[in-house]
């Protein structure tokens, strides 16, 4: 790996940078305030990244289009570096602002994972939510409880899902369901179900401590009738592949998740390196022992910062050249989770007053942090993963 940003994508993270501090950061204490409040200045960003997508070289959620162990040698920096490296920035901007955007929903990289030719194009430019999370069901997304009903060229859903990103907002929501609970995890596939369908409702929106411009959403489904052609992928049931199918969608979203974390943790990082500029060393000459305290934890940051960074780095890279990345986005994602929340509280802790007032965004920072650490799996499920894929162990051997 050359662990320089890909120059192809010079422009493309300059205009991203540019949009964060000229776009994102004058509305982002507006929309916390304002919280499930559309908004609207995404809008002319959407159309932005449409334009961009088309062209191949943009930030799109859905990354990853593609199957897993193509026999091309050469070395590929595509949409999974593009979009890795863009989310960065944004984040550095505002991360809720981000998970606003439209048509860059969560959905939209379940889609891409495991959507079919010609799914891929019907459901091409739909804003797509992704609902998995029930009320007795968080990290384990094995023990999904929504069921899908065969009844001629349909499915009927019912069920309850909570913490859907974007689920009052999106055109559509990538349903996770079950086709038969007693085959366990293999008979989970997923469903797009547009909006507006009847027997899908949405609930309420959820107050939360972070990413307050995000609307987050709980919606019910009574005998929600969709088309069998909305089931993603393959229908049959294969015991033997289990739940890879869907699972494939976290490989995918796993490192955008970690790009979140150390874009929203950069911000926190410069900024505190700004208040405290004359006890810094700008060359990194004085030796570390040598450093005042204050230093010295600016310091570890950063090296924990660039850390998470080259991880995620190597997730997206693995999956732009179609290498099973499984083991690979949990690392990155555990890694930039847990750091990307350590250095934005630190930083509220260290600019003391001025990092808990809301006259600097210090402290918002820190709060949309948490969930980066939690979303898409928690700290303690990546590391469970890694453990299996470490060790060899199945789930069921390993829990």
């Amino acid at each position: 790996m050359n662990l320089q940003n890909p120059k192809k994508f010079k422009i493309l993270l300059d205009q991203a940078h540019e949009v964060a501090i000229n776009v994102l950061r004058p509305i982002s204490r507006k929309y916390d305030k304002a919280e499930h409040a559309y908004p609207k200045e995404l809008n002319m960003l959407g159309s932005l990244l449409d334009g961009m997508n088309d062209g191949g070289e943009g930030m799109n959620a859905g990354a990853a289009v593609g199957k897993r162990g193509a026999t091309d040698d050469s070395n590929k920096n595509g949409v999974n570096m593009s979009t890795a490296l863009g989310i960065i920035e944004m984040c550095y901007g505002d991360t809720g602002l981000l998970l606003s955007m439209p048509r860059q929903g969560l959905g939209n990289s379940a889609i891409a994972a495991v959507a079919n030719d010609e799914q891929l194009e019907r459901f091409k430019g739909t804003w797509a939510a992704m609902a998995i999370t029930e009320p007795g069901c968080g990290s384990d997304s094995a023990a999904i409880r929504t069921t899908a009903t065969k009844d001629g060229d349909d499915y009927i859903l019912n069920g309850e899902k909570i913490f859907v990103t974007s689920g009052e907002r999106a055109d559509s929501v990538v349903v996770w369901a079950t086709l038969d609970k007693k085959l366990g995890r293999a008979a989970i596939k997923s469903f797009v179900v547009p909006k507006g369908t009847p027997g899908m409702t949405v609930e309420r929106l959820e107050h939360k401590l972070g990413i307050k411009a995000s609307d987050t959403a709980a919606i019910s489904f009574v005998d929600c009738r969709v088309p069998a052609t909305n089931l993603l992928g393959n229908a049959e049931i294969d015991v033997a592949k289990g739940f890879a199918g869907v699972m494939e969608t976290f490989d995918n979203t796993r490192p955008l998740v970690a790009a979140m974390a150390v874009g929203c943790a950069k911000a926190s990082l410069e900024r505190i390196k700004e208040i405290f500029k004359d006890v810094l060393d700008e060359n990194y000459a004085t030796p570390y022992l040598q450093t005042s305290n204050i230093a010295a934890q600016i310091y570890r940051m950063e090296a924990e910062w660039e850390a998470s960074r080259l991880l995620m780095l190597k997730a997206a890279w693995m999956a732009d050249n179609k290498k099973p990345n499984s083991r690979e986005a949990s690392i990155a994602k555990a890694k930039a989770g847990r750091i990307g929340n350590e250095i934005t509280l630190k930083c509220v802790e260290l600019a003391a007053s001025v990092g808990y007032n809301e006259d600097e965004l210090l402290e918002k920072w820190a709060r949309d942090s948490k969930i980066l650490d939690i979303f898409e799996g928690t700290q303690q499920i990546q590391q469970l993963i890694i453990a299996r894929r470490e060790l060899g162990k199945s789930s069921s051997e390993l829990k």
